[in-house]
């Protein structure tokens, strides 16, 4: 029951902040800002937030198939390390950069929880 409520939590977080928000702020100036900041084109955003959007849907959705669920953990695992990469690059070593870091280890605890959960059935 406790990896079940470990599960849930983290992947709810991960689908309200990595799937939902992106959704909500494609057209937002400041999401225009970062991401040409870091030197991706615009038409990246909507392309970044409908794949988060459908990576978040995967991890949710409980009669997902289980390689359905590996390749979007597999895709926001690439997101948050690339996310680092390139603030890092652009901006250089900064506290903002935990950001990413913590989003990694927050989907490294949903994965880990997920695999508990089914190991167990």
């Amino acid at each position: 029951m406790k990896t079940k409520i470990v599960f849930w939590v983290t992947t709810g977080f991960l689908f309200l902040t990595q799937a939902l928000m992106p959704i909500f702020t494609t057209n937002d100036s400041t999401t225009k800002e970062a991401i040409t900041h870091l030197g991706y084109p615009i038409y990246f955003i909507l392309m970044l937030a409908i794949f988060k959007l459908l990576g978040g849907l995967a991890l949710i959705i409980p009669q997902m198939p289980l390689r359905v669920k590996e390749w979007a953990y597999a895709g926001f695992a690439i997101d948050f390390i690339a996310a680092f990469v390139s603030m890092t690059i652009i901006d250089g070593l900064k506290t903002v950069n935990i950001f990413p870091s913590i989003g990694l280890t927050i989907l490294i605890i949903s994965y880990w929880s997920y695999y508990k959960i089914v190991q167990a059935r």
